[in-house]
């Protein structure tokens, strides 16, 4: 039996939408079981939590107000106007009754409800094609944004459920060959007193601004120009999806918890950030509580730092600047407050460069480059958690060996990386060579 042109046209014109109930019936049944099991375990899930942002109390200024700020982006400037103004509006009017009634003044539920009714509009509305698809793709990402958070969230109390013990003397011992970044950050920061650890605990938090600040300019044209190859969004979305994986292969919980005062009765001792611990060649799993997350390796907060960094380097002078600080301050936070060790950090930088490779769109005549690094980073990733595992005591024992290699490593695959997709051509560009790609509509992203 032959299939006709016309059946094959039409079976292409449907797979986009097709694809879309796809993806939306899956992350449907993915916040269902993941709810079952909060129910069953006990804790708040993705859908309670959602239905408290819609018309409760929110657990999130910052997302919400996010995931609208990157819908903005497909819809024209009237729709932007009343989209904001509804939403600012509506934020209020709930905060003032939650406050009125004895609660607190916490802002959230507009721009969630305004993103949702987005949907819902531009879904079902009879707008022209184009227009209704850019609109319809920048809704998506705001509300993927929104949701993946709620999916996190979730995911961190399933980790700790599902790992009743920890490895982080292994880390403790790996993290010699990095010399204890973490004991040095701590004390670092605690000697800057109490502004210099709210301004990187501002910093530490509020992640998502920065993210929305690149991710806006780097689509600030797509309702009319189309939107570019690759951009911040999709690769904050990947890093989600695989980053708290590892997880459950490698828990840990921080210096803090497991060697410091935030252990509330299971930390080996109180020894940071003012003392490392004996170097002791016998590591052990450490059983700890059932509710602190499971969620230093690899430091996701890094991860998508460097991404928002990677992704500002075709912007203005000031996003790159800010790109660069929110990187360095993110870095210091994550280690001087005692969360991450700093083979957690590397092993987040590693990450996120094998995503970007495998994102990026590659340069005609080097295909085969991303497909190398990608593996590259790949295997590195690999080797890092297996060493910080299982050769843990070689890694104390000849930590400036270990520390030349995992250091030069990485240098080298950053070096790669930016050869790859950053460096300019010594000589111009011509007929027989294409400029290297970008990140921004206009610079071959």
């Amino acid at each position: 039996m032959f299939i006709g042109e016309d059946q094959r046209a039409q079976w292409r014109a449907q797979a986009p939408r097709l694809g879309a109930v796809a993806a939306v019936a899956m992350i449907a049944a993915v916040l269902v079981a993941l709810q079952i099991t909060a129910t069953a375990a006990g804790f708040v899930g993705p859908l309670r939590s959602l239905a408290g942002d819609y018309v409760g109390t929110p657990t999130s200024v910052t997302v919400p107000w996010v995931g609208l700020g990157v819908a903005m982006v497909g819809l024209s400037q009237r729709h932007r106007v009343w989209s904001l103004s509804l939403a600012a509006g509506l934020d209020v009017i709930f905060a003032a009754v939650r406050l009125a009634r004895g609660g607190a003044w916490t802002l959230g539920n507009g721009p969630l409800i305004v993103l949702t009714g987005l949907a819902v509009i531009v879904g079902w509305r009879r707008w022209a094609r184009a227009e209704r698809t850019t609109a319809l793709r920048g809704v998506a990402f705001g509300l993927l944004l929104v949701i993946a958070t709620k999916v996190g969230d979730a995911w961190l109390r399933i980790t700790a459920m599902v790992r009743p013990v920890v490895l982080d003397e292994y880390a403790l011992l790996a993290d010699h060959a990095l010399a204890q970044p973490s004991w040095l950050l701590g004390r670092l920061v605690h000697a800057g007193g109490p502004f210099l650890s709210a301004a990187f605990h501002w910093v530490y938090i509020e992640l998502p601004v920065a993210a929305m600040v690149v991710a806006v300019y780097q689509l600030r044209n797509v309702s009319t120009g189309g939107w570019p190859r690759h951009f911040l969004i999709p690769t904050f979305l990947v890093l989600g999806l695989i980053g708290p994986l590892i997880y459950v292969f490698f828990p840990l919980v921080g210096p803090d918890f497991a060697f410091g005062s935030a252990g509330k009765g299971f930390e080996v001792g109180d020894f940071w950030p003012h003392a490392v611990p004996r170097i002791n060649l016998s590591p052990r799993a450490i059983a700890f509580d059932g509710s602190t997350p499971r969620n230093c390796m690899p430091s996701m907060h890094t991860a998508w730092a460097l991404a928002v960094f990677l992704h500002s380097r075709g912007g203005p002078r000031w996003l790159r600047m800010g790109g660069a600080l929110w990187l360095v301050c993110t870095v210091a936070a994550t280690l001087g407050f005692g969360y991450h060790y700093g083979v957690d950090l590397l092993a987040g930088g590693v990450l996120c460069l094998t995503v970007e490779s495998a994102l990026r769109e590659p340069v005609r005549d080097r295909i085969w480059y991303r497909v190398a690094m990608t593996a590259f980073g790949a295997a590195f990733l690999a080797a890092l958690l297996v060493c910080c595992r299982y050769f843990a005591q070689e890694m104390a024992r000849y930590s400036v060996p270990f520390g030349v290699v995992i250091i030069g490593t990485l240098v080298v695959f950053s070096a790669a990386f930016y050869v790859t997709y950053f460096a300019r051509p010594a000589e111009p560009a011509t007929d027989r060579s294409l400029p290297v790609p970008g990140v921004f509509v206009g610079q071959g992203s």
